[in-house]
């Protein structure tokens, strides 16, 4: 049975002024994510990947093109229905955790379920993520690996239809990045959360259904890796 598309790209543009010189960091690009996948941006530093995320995430707007969630153009929506986008829609990894360092690691994640319509237990979570027995434990008290790990479980506590991760294995070692990784599969495939991960990483990129090249704020083709994928 085919996938519902969940996301829609069209002719997205995105530019910046630097001085006298403007810089398109995203030139045209158009694509499709379907319910359910997991999707990898592809490309090198300063290739626009970020500023995609980014207007994915509602973080940043559009300078034309449309971009829609289930329908709805997203950069068409108020301050206010942003804000209940990014809130009760999206979830967010990124790369250095971002964590509250006066807060335990329960507290970091409590937080993020406080402000969601449809939030998970915060037990259960930190369960799944593998982290029950640091729940009482601070940021400073936990691995860079735990650290992402209590970052993750902090975007998924909210139930989040879309799970967008900004280089999330740039600050681990390997075995952490690997964990990182299939935990983001298990994740993907236990609750059909649909996840986005931009990364410069080849070997990361395999883990996935499609993988968006992206070049120069160009889309350049499309990768499809799990042939089982619904397209």
């Amino acid at each position: 049975m085919k996938s519902q598309t969940l996301m829609e790209a069209k002719n997205l543009v995105k530019t910046f002024k630097m001085g006298e010189v403007v810089v398109r960091a995203l030139d045209g690009v158009d694509f499709t994510i379907n319910e359910g996948e997991f999707v990898v941006i592809l490309g090198p530093s300063g290739s626009g990947k970020s500023t995609l995320l980014n207007m994915i995430g509602g973080m940043d707007c559009i300078d034309e093109g449309s971009l829609t969630f289930k329908g709805q153009n997203i950069h068409g929506l108020d301050r206010n229905g942003l804000a209940e986008y990014r809130r009760n829609v999206v979830g967010f990894v990124f790369q250095f955790y971002n964590l509250i360092p006066s807060l335990n690691a329960y507290e970091n994640v409590a937080l993020a379920a406080q402000i969601s319509k449809n939030a998970l237990s915060v037990s259960d979570t930190l369960e799944q993520v593998g982290l029950s027995d640091r729940a009482d434990h601070f940021p400073s008290q936990l691995s860079g690996g735990q650290q992402q790990r209590v970052a993750m479980a902090r975007a998924i506590v909210k139930n989040p239809a879309v799970l967008l991760c900004d280089e999330p294995t740039g600050a681990l070692d390997s075995e952490s990045s690997d964990a990182v990784m299939q935990l983001l599969k298990t994740i993907n495939q236990t609750h059909g959360t649909t996840v986005i991960v931009i990364t410069h990483d080849q070997d990361i990129a395999k883990i996935a259904d499609r993988i968006f090249h992206i070049q120069d704020g160009r889309l350049t083709h499309v990768e499809r890796v799990n042939q089982s994928a619904a397209s």
